[in-house]
This record gives C-alpha cells, sequence and structure tokens, in this order.
C-alpha cells in the first residue's frame, strides 16, 4: 500500500484513509516527495522557526502563576462581562 502523508508535530499524518484495522502494526518505508514548486517553503520556515522559538521558551505557567497575574488585573471580568452583554 502506498499512502501520502504529512509530518506535522513529531507525527505523520495520513492524507486519506488506511485500509487497516486498529492497532494493526505495520513498517514505514519514508521517501520525501520532491516539491513542485518552491512555493511552501517560507510556511515551512515559519513553521520550523516557530517550532524553535516554543522549544527554546521554557515551560508555561501553572495554574498558580496564571491566577497570580489575572489577579493584578484591576477591576473584575464578571462586571465587564455584564457590561458587554448590556451592550447589546
Amino acid at each position: 500500500m502506498q499512502v501520502d502523508a504529512v509530518y506535522e508535530h513529531g507525527m505523520l499524518k495520513p492524507l486519506g484513509p488506511l485500509d487497516l484495522v486498529e492497532n494493526e502494526r505495520v513498517q514505514l518505508l519514508i521517501t520525501p516527495v520532491a516539491r513542485a514548486s518552491g512555493a511552501c517553503r517560507p510556511d515551512v520556515e515559519f513553521t520550523e522557526g516557530l517550532r524553535s522559538t516554543l522549544q527554546e521558551a521554557g515551560p508555561a505557567p501553572g495554574l498558580d502563576e496564571v491566577r497570580r497575574r489575572l489577579s493584578k488585573i484591576p477591576g473584575a471580568l464578571t462586571s465587564d462581562f455584564i457590561a458587554e452583554r448590556e451592550d447589546r
């Protein structure tokens, strides 16, 4: 069986349905497909740059840190939601 796939976020994603049963083991031979044009290259470069930036960014803040940061915002979000509904 030959299947076209895309490599995204560390996983191969088939571009169509596969005639396989759930949890069936398969063996893959990966052959990169040459691009017809360089039109997609900027997207690839952007994605790779973003991936690199995210890997260097460190872990996301925990729930306690998010609550601490939100507590510094003046006012109450509840009153903002109520005011927005009244404007409708």
